[in-house]
């Protein structure tokens, strides 16, 4: 059945699919007991699925990454599909339109994509209304960042917007400082403004009542002192978890003609050509941390295999996005299966 709807959407653009994909997800829930079918083709409950990690309890492992439901406006229907959870954003404080079209482009032949969005989203005060209108019992990450005109040196105060306005109405908190999409951003790793924002940042968490799971997503171009310096700086601002990881500025090893691949430009790539490089990162810092930090695994999960290869690498939970475009929604539904196969 996905195949003939991938055959459609691949037809357009990547970003015109994306919005055709979403209208007729909106339309479709709408029919009488849609809803029902969905969820009871999709959605497996097995005890060797739970998972409780960074004192949430979640149904299965596996996770819809930020970057498809930008506005949190997809999530209910989209928990019909069996994620054990879905992350919403990225959200900035202010809207904010994100980079010139086109911006969005499939690598068929490396079942990649390439985006430059640059943080496209209809700001906090959107996402916080259709936060508002949750119906669905899953969980729900919210990862936020900066607007593009804000400088780096003032970048708490957008993080902190963010993260106020968005508190009463996500489970678990992701700081997003590696999209290469945005100028400077992933400047934001080096070790002294990291410690500085993710200081600010849970300093404002810990003064709540309760406080709320912190985590931060990072790149996978990351040198290794890089990443021994974040690494610590996780450690010493004592954050929950990391989610390892982002796209990647990387074209190593791609099929795809060299002349397309420059004709597209910058951007991030993410798919199968992420795969190894993520699970490396994931091993990493298991590794090195000894698992004390949590991990999201998320980067060129196409089929159960790759799900298993992250979770034995040392994550905690994984997310899909591209493999969820490419491979459709039964995805989910398979990785859980191989999941209490291998009682993992």
């Amino acid at each position: 059945m996905y195949f003939l709807v991938k055959l459609f959407l691949f037809r357009f653009s990547a970003e015109s699919a994306h919005r055709i994909a979403v209208l007729l997800s909106n339309l479709l829930f709408k029919v009488p007991f849609l809803k029902f079918f969905v969820k009871k083709t999709y959605t497996i409950n097995h005890p060797k699925l739970v998972r409780d990690v960074f004192g949430l309890n979640f149904q299965n492992p596996v996770g819809l990454a930020a970057g498809f439901d930008k506005n949190a406006s997809l999530y209910n229907d989209f928990s019909n599909f069996g994620f054990g959870f879905i992350e919403i954003g990225t959200v900035t404080p202010k809207p904010q339109p994100g980079n010139p079209k086109p911006r969005l482009f499939r690598l068929i032949k490396d079942s990649a994509i390439i985006n430059r969005m640059g943080f496209n989203n209809e700001g906090a005060e959107v996402a916080v209304n259709n936060l508002k209108k949750k119906k669905a019992k899953i969980i729900i990450g919210g990862n936020i960042g900066k607007n593009k005109w804000t400088e780096n040196d003032l970048a708490s105060e957008d993080y902190l917007v963010c993260f106020n306005a968005l508190f009463p109405f996500v489970d678990y908190f992701v700081v997003n400082v590696s999209s290469p999409n945005t100028p400077n951003l992933r400047a934001l790793q080096d070790k002294i403004p990291l410690m500085n924002l993710l200081s600010s940042i849970q300093n404002c968490n810990n003064s709540k009542e309760k406080r709320k799971p912190l985590l931060l997503k990072i790149s996978p171009d990351l040198s290794e002192d890089e990443l021994n310096d974040i690494i610590d700086v996780v450690l010493d601002c004592r954050l929950d978890g990391i989610v390892a990881t982002n796209t990647t500025i990387d074209r190593s090893s791609l099929s795809t003609q060299q002349e397309k691949i420059e004709s597209i430009g910058n951007g991030g790539l993410s798919g199968k050509p992420l795969k190894k490089k993520s699970t490396e990162i994931i091993s990493y810092i298991h590794k090195k941390t000894k698992g004390k930090i949590p991990i999201i695994g998320v980067g060129g999960i196409h089929n159960p295999q790759d799900a298993i290869e992250k979770l034995k690498a040392g994550a905690s939970l994984i997310q899909l996005y591209t493999g969820f475009i490419y491979e459709g929604p039964s995805i989910v539904k398979k990785i859980n299966k191989e999941i209490i196969k291998h009682d993992l």
